[in-house]
Order: C-alpha cells, then sequence, then structure tokens
C-alpha cells in the first residue's frame, strides 16, 4: 500500500474527497502523517453500581455490551483540563471528526511525546475506508505516581492514509460512524455475540462465511 503524503491529502482535502472537522492547522501537518487533537469528551469506567441486590462491581466482558452505564462522562469546556491518575484508565474523544473516502484507510499510532508523558495509547491501529466521525482513544496512565494533565486541543496521535488496491464499494460502517464516542459505547453485532456465549463457534462459521 501506498502512504500518502502531505501534498495528497491536502489536495484531497481541498477537493472534498478527505476531510477534518474542525479543518487541520499547520501545526498538524507533516510529511505523510496528521496529527489529531485531544477532545473534550471523557469516558471514565465505573468500578461499581448500586443493584436491588446491593452493591456490586461492575464486570465486564467483550461480549456484554458495556454501554454508558459502565461509565461516567466528563465533558470539559474550553479552559478546563483532565488530570489522569497513576494507573488510570478512560476513553477519550479526537476533537477533529474525520470523514474517509473508499479508496483509504487510516492507520493510528501515538506520538513519540504523548509517551515520554508515561501515558499509552491502545490503538485499534485502523480507521474503515468510509468510516465518518470522531475516533475513541484508550488512553493510561503508565506512571507509578505521577499525575498526567490532559489539555483539551493538545496533539495526541498521528495519522496516516494508506491507498488500498480497489476502492471499496459498499465499506462496512463502524459502530462510531457518525456518531460521538458517548453514542457509540456499546455498539455490537448482536448476532455474532449470542453465538459466541453459546460455544457455537462451528454454527457462526457455517451461518456467516465470508464473502
Amino acid at each position: 500500500m501506498a502512504v500518502l503524503t502531505k501534498n495528497d491529502i491536502m489536495r484531497r482535502v481541498a477537493e472534498g474527497n478527505l476531510a477534518f472537522t474542525p479543518p487541520l492547522d499547520s501545526f498538524q501537518l507533516h510529511d505523510h502523517v496528521v496529527d489529531l487533537r485531544l477532545g473534550f469528551t471523557f469516558l471514565i469506567p465505573k468500578t461499581w453500581r448500586l443493584t436491588t441486590k446491593g452493591r456490586e462491581t461492575m464486570t465486564i466482558t467483550h461480549f456484554n455490551k458495556p454501554g454508558l452505564q459502565y461509565f461516567d462522562v466528563v465533558e470539559l469546556e474550553e479552559g478546563q483540563y483532565f488530570e489522569l491518575l497513576p494507573g488510570e484508565y478512560v476513553i477519550v474523544a479526537t476533537l477533529e471528526k474525520v470523514k474517509v473516502p473508499n479508496d483509504l484507510m487510516g492507520v493510528m499510532y501515538p506520538r513519540s511525546s504523548t509517551n515520554r508523558k508515561g501515558l499509552s495509547l491502545d490503538l485499534t491501529g485502523i480507521v474503515d475506508c468510509g468510516y465518518e466521525g470522531a475516533l475513541a482513544l484508550p488512553v493510561r496512565n503508565n506512571t507509578g505516581a505521577q499525575i498526567v494533565r490532559l489539555y483539551p486541543g493538545e496533539r495526541i496521535c498521528q495519522l496516516t492514509f494508506e491507498l488500498l488496491t480497489e476502492p471499496v464499494l459498499n465499506p462496512r460502517k463502524h459502530k462510531y460512524h457518525k456518531k460521538d464516542i458517548v453514542e457509540g459505547v456499546g455498539k455490537e453485532k448482536d448476532a455474532e455475540v449470542k453465538l459466541v456465549l453459546k460455544g457455537a463457534i462451528k454454527t457462526l462459521k457455517e451461518k456467516f462465511p465470508a464473502k
């Protein structure tokens, strides 16, 4: 796959083929990568909840749809910051919403300056072709004792664009497609989940062959 350069990216932006909202600034553009900025929305995992049975821990598996009831949502305002505690894990939104055409895919990487603060970005890596919306970034403070202060608007990760061998006619829609990260939480594929929870992997393979 070929990686788009700065000129390729800006040409596509000018044509409306690739879009960033709000628009990119000069600090974000590099020879073959775009820096994305931290947004204002933070999802903090809850550890317990009060039920009719009493105080129960918030147990999460990959398939039990950890929706908004599993998180505290923090929406910062301009001029505010977020202090990430040692060992704490949160999900944050990018400031930019991106619109990716059907002949490109994006690949996300943490910035080296982010890593030097003791932060890890557990990035899924891939931004699907045809995707439109903000990106969700799982962030963890790996330090043993230091609080890391995060400011909305700071550059936090990098995005490259790779050209596909052919355009995808009907791109799959990611759970965050045209949503913010709050709306996208907990969206999974019900048919797959039900079969996996039953251990019916053979049935899953037979019922949903790759096409």
